[in-house]
């Protein structure tokens, strides 16, 4: 009688285990990741007079740079203007 009850248990339990990890085994796996970055209100707007053009430069803008954890106004400037001619660049 002992015996008995002992393979029924033990087969009442395989049953019930195998009902629990089967679903495991060929269910994938959800693999989830997320980043998140705040770096602030963005830069306000910065108006640039444009100066009066000059014979053989060119106005760069000037724009918010990034540095550490601040935002820098980079002013315009001008720089030279290189022109690009087949495969040279020429002044």
């Amino acid at each position: 009688m002992m015996k008995r009850i002992l393979i029924t248990s033990l087969a009442a339990a395989t049953i019930s285990m195998l009902a629990i990890v089967a679903p495991a085994m060929f269910t994938p796996a959800a693999a989830q990741a997320s980043m998140n970055l705040s770096i602030g209100a963005p830069a306000p707007v910065y108006y640039e007079p444009v100066p009066a053009l000059r014979v053989g430069y060119a106005w760069a803008p000037g724009y918010w740079r990034w540095e550490r954890d601040h935002r820098y106004w980079e002013r315009g400037r001008w720089e030279h203007d290189y022109r690009h001619d087949w495969n040279h660049w020429h002044r």
